[in-house]
Formats: C-alpha cells, structure tokens, sequence
C-alpha cells in the first residue's frame, strides 16, 4: 500500500506539473477573476497574454507549488485506495482474490465506478483545504504591479483562516464530495470499460497477463487520458459551482453566496447556463494529457518499484 501510494502521489505530480499553464487559464476562464469587468469573456489565447503580461512567464506556473503539495498526498490517496477498493470489489464479485487477479483484475462497470468514486470522496475530505488554497492562488491575477494577495499555499489557509475564519477552509466541500464521486468514478470506469473492450492478452509468460512494461504504460496512457475526458465534460458544471464557492469572500470577490443551490440560482440567473462552461474546451485540452500523464506514470513507477513492495 505504501508503495503505491507513494507511486501514486509522484505520478500526480509529474501530470500536475506538466500541464499546470493549461490549468491556469482554465480556472481563470472558470472563476471570471481575469482583471476584465466583470462578465467579459476572454479567449484562452487573451488569458495567456494577461498572464505574461501581468506576472511574467512563471505566472503560468503560478499555483504550482500548492498543486503538489496538494496533489501529492490526494493522488497517492486516490489511486491506493481506488486499488484497495478495486481488490474489496473484486472479491465479492469474483468470491475470491485468486480468481479477481486470474480475471487480470477486470470488474464491471458499475463496480469500477464505486471503487474508483469511493477513492475520490476519501482523498478529496483528506486534502479539502489545500485545494481551497490552490484554487484561490490560482483562480485570481495578480493585481496592480504584480502585487499577489496570497503567496503560497501555507500564507493562503494562513490568510483564509484570519480573514474568515477556520471554517473558510471547508467552503466548498460538498461540491467537492458530490463532485468527486462521479469525477473518479466515471474516470476508473471508462478506464475499467477500456481494458475489458481491449483485454491484454494472455501468455505463459511469468507476468500471466502479457505486454510488458511498455505495453502495459502505453495501455494505462491511452486509457487514462480518455477517461480524464470523459469525466471532465460530465462534471465540469459543479466544478465551477465549486470554484466559485471557494473564491468567495476572498480579497478582490463581490460574490456571495448562501450555499451550492444558490450559486447555482444566483450563477445562472445572473449569466445562464453557458457560465456553467465557461473554461470547459480548455479543461477538456488539459484533463486529456493530464490523466494520461497519470497513469502512465502510475502504472511506469508501480512496475519499476515491483521489488521494493
């Protein structure tokens, strides 16, 4: 379990890294808080050049070092508990553990979401506030001269927690827990779907189930990336629902709301459904190399470490 955690945890954070730029101008485009009067819209390429142009190359990174601080413990949460969850599943389904594996580990669809949307609820409610804290580096510009309200993801729960107290830290979260269920479920189930449509074929080699290393990081790659895809699209509303929740009240916001059916109310009132979606052909452009980034790494590293269990 340690190992793949571990696995897990670096994997997210090589995926995380790697499309950070793209993961700005997303929440930027999501959260509306580009330095524009408000309800401006801004293209993706605009959003690029108002970052360089206020903070400088390195404000596409900005937020990075909070992603991996937050990304590390989440993902190696996710994918451990998604493989512990898959092995609980596997073995009331299949009725043994002997027979889950001979089956290469293959569930339904259904059983694929549970484990996959159990996986996401437990390392969302572990790692709350630091996504709170990612989401409000990264979901705002700098102000006038550069000048940042917050500078770094322990100065933002810091910050948060004396401007508006501890429970500030938690703004958010039922979207949060409502999101991640379907988000990991239909992600690990599309990757579930995948793997049984285009099964691995068996040899008598002593891995069983054949390929290799390398086929087996191409599979998880390809897969993985459709499923980030998939579930992107399918829960991209109550992700923005969700970053508008958690912007609330910080320095610079006007908006507030009561609870998640008033942002919802308040939100589509105010901009109607397209506000819903705003930012969502660059999140789908990011969640693709992302997840798939993720689990290659994933499935890379847990083979390479295959010894030191």
């Amino acid at each position: 379990m340690t190992r793949r955690m571990v696995c897990g945890g670096l994997a997210g954070m090589i995926a995380k890294t790697a499309t950070n730029p793209l993961d700005r101008i997303r929440m930027l485009s999501q959260t509306g808080e580009h330095g524009s009067s408000p309800g401006t819209k801004l293209t993706p390429f605009q959003l690029y050049r108002s970052i360089i142009q206020n903070e400088g190359i390195l404000g596409l990174w900005a937020g990075n070092g909070a992603n991996l601080l937050r990304v590390f413990p989440a993902k190696s949460i996710v994918f451990a508990s998604n493989d512990f969850y898959r092995g609980c599943c596997g073995y009331v389904y299949y009725g043994s553990n002997e027979k889950y594996l001979e089956n290469a580990g293959v569930l339904p669809w259904s059983l694929s979401f549970l484990s996959g949307g159990l996986a996401g609820m437990t390392a969302s409610a572990a790692t709350y506030p630091l996504d709170l804290a990612r989401g409000r580096i990264t979901g705002k510009l700098a102000g006038p001269g550069g000048k940042k309200h917050y500078k770094g993801i322990v100065n933002t729960v810091v910050v948060t927690a004396r401007e508006e107290g501890v429970k500030a830290l938690y703004k958010g979260i039922t979207p949060t827990l409502l999101g991640a269920m379907p988000y990991e479920g239909i992600k690990f189930a599309t990757v579930g779907i995948l793997e049984k449509m285009f099964p691995k074929e068996k040899t008598n080699a002593k891995d069983g189930y054949g390929g290799g290393v390398a086929s087996n990081v191409t599979r998880k790659v390809v897969f993985g990336g459709a499923g980030g895809v998939m579930a992107g699209i399918l829960t991209y509303p109550n992700d923005t629902v969700r970053r508008l929740l958690q912007l609330q009240g910080s320095k610079g916001t006007t908006e507030h709301f009561e609870g998640y059916w008033d942002c919802v109310r308040k939100t589509y009132s105010k901009f109607g459904i397209e506000r819903f979606y705003r930012g969502a052909f660059i999140n789908i452009v990011r969640m693709a190399p992302n997840t798939a980034i993720q689990f290659g790494s994933y499935e890379l590293l847990k083979q390479l470490t295959e010894g030191y269990s």
